[in-house]
């Protein structure tokens, strides 16, 4: 019998959740750097085997939201309690257990099986996990919780053990051979992101979207035009820096990954436009692929 679920993987911001989602999956399709807020979307990464697909969904770390971008990043996180089959949690020893209370209630009233996964324990020693386990133990009393290490590996394939005995049958969701749900646009504005993130600083990732052109790809090449979005003048100078050196640094960084990615030669050239309150507009935000309700 083949057995197939969803999968979905939530948690506040900056706990382990894109790192885990990608030791799953065995490719790069979540970005994980070390800030918060760095999943913007629903992602997908399918695990396949003979006898099963897993449907894994990556989140955005839950926060209040301050403007439009995160009300739709807190849409996605809650659009993985719906359509879940197995539920995955993520803390870790280190942010306050009551972090998020009312998102915590709504995984409190659901019904299907719930793991509870307990990340970065070599931060931690035996006596405070110990409580810590306790602690989680009273608030998701139906929960599994696992001690974990995503980024060491540790326990990780006990997660997908139990992970295949929770599964239900059920015929694929989607192609064997499929490893996402995202197109190859997606993973570029991605890539792209992530370079921003790791070499600016403060506010200046936040205020930045990626838009993706140009996308031709022939057998053994893709030419990419990519447009780096912001939304003041100011932080337009920012991102090309002194004499474009700055700018430079991400396009050579993120054609470095992309190659890697897509195992072809990569053509990249980013430009930078100023879109003032991106992050506020309905019509702005639809059109990087945000869902607005």
């Amino acid at each position: 019998m083949h057995k197939a679920g969803f999968v979905n993987i939530v948690g506040n911001p900056n706990v382990g959740k894109s790192t885990l989602m990608n030791k799953f999956v065995g490719e790069r399709i979540s970005i994980a750097t070390f800030k918060a807020q760095t999943t913007r979307h629903r992602i997908m990464g399918i695990v396949n085997t003979e006898d099963m697909q897993i449907v894994f969904s990556d989140t955005p770390g839950v926060l209040k939201p301050n403007y439009k971008l995160q009300e739709s990043m807190l849409q996605f996180s809650e659009s993985a309690l719906q359509d879940a089959d197995v539920l995955i949690y993520v803390t870790d020893v280190v942010e306050k257990i009551d972090k998020n209370q009312e998102f915590l209630q709504k995984v409190q009233r659901m019904d299907v099986p719930i793991l509870l996964l307990i990340n970065k324990i070599d931060l931690s020693n035996q006596n405070d996990l110990a409580a810590l386990v306790e602690e989680w133990h009273a608030l998701l009393p139906t929960a599994e919780i696992i001690p974990i290490s995503a980024s060491n590996n540790f326990n990780v394939d006990v997660i997908l053990r139990r992970i295949k005995e929770l599964l239900p049958d059920s015929p694929p969701y989607f192609g064997k051979d499929q490893l996402t749900d995202k197109p190859a646009r997606f993973f570029v504005t991605e890539i792209i992101r992530e370079k921003i993130l790791l070499y600016y600083d403060k506010e200046i990732p936040y205020a930045c979207e990626v838009s993706v052109e140009q996308f031709k790809e022939t057998e053994k090449s893709i030419h990419i035009n990519a447009v780096i979005y912001v939304e003041r003048e100011s932080q337009k100078g920012i991102i090309i820096g002194n004499q474009g050196k700055a700018l430079k640094k991400v396009g050579i960084e993120a054609r470095r990954t992309l190659e890697q990615f897509f195992g072809k030669r990569i053509f990249l050239e980013t430009f930078v436009k100023v879109d003032k309150d991106w992050r506020n507009s309905d019509k702005e935000l639809r059109s990087f692929g945000y869902n607005l309700e």
